[in-house]
């Protein structure tokens, strides 16, 4: 069974972040794929495929350490 984890992440501007974050969360234990919808001018949208329910700590760690921040839903 997949768990299906979205987060919104702030400040990503090009197909380099998109490679930054996506190697940062494949990374995460569990971690089948990561699909990331680009928004240049608001918030990217990651869609995470995981084993196992990942932490919402974890996450946020990753993309902080790609460079950017996970937001709220309506940020």
């Amino acid at each position: 069974m997949s768990i299906t984890t979205t987060v919104n992440i702030s400040g990503m501007d090009c197909s380099h972040c998109v490679v930054s974050v996506t190697e940062e969360l494949q990374e995460l234990d569990g971690v089948q794929a990561v699909t990331v919808e680009l928004n240049k001018d608001g918030i990217s949208v990651a869609t995470i495929t995981s084993a196992v329910e990942l932490d919402p700590k974890k996450i946020g760690e990753a993309v902080a350490e790609a460079g950017y921040l996970v937001v709220a839903a309506g940020a």
